[in-house]
């Protein structure tokens, strides 16, 4: 089963990207680009989602049939 997590993407003024989310308590990550900082959450939140189902069941979040929100960025 896939789960789909909103992930909150910001530039820090040392030029690093942070990628914190409020669907998953503790989910933090940092990388040097976007990609990374995404790749390197994806890895937490797995990490956190299993110690979760391990103490607790299966966390209440949607799955990813049933959300479909995306972003795209355009050139103004």
């Amino acid at each position: 089963m896939e789960l789909a997590i909103q992930v909150h993407i910001e530039e820090l003024p040392e030029g690093l990207f942070l990628a914190t989310s409020d669907e998953l308590p503790g989910l933090v990550a940092q990388g040097r680009t976007v990609t990374e900082a995404l790749e390197i959450a994806r890895d937490v939140a797995r990490k956190l989602l299993e110690a979760q189902r391990e103490r607790d069941g299966m966390p209440n979040l949607p799955s990813t049939t049933e959300r479909r929100n995306h972003t795209i960025v355009v050139a103004a």
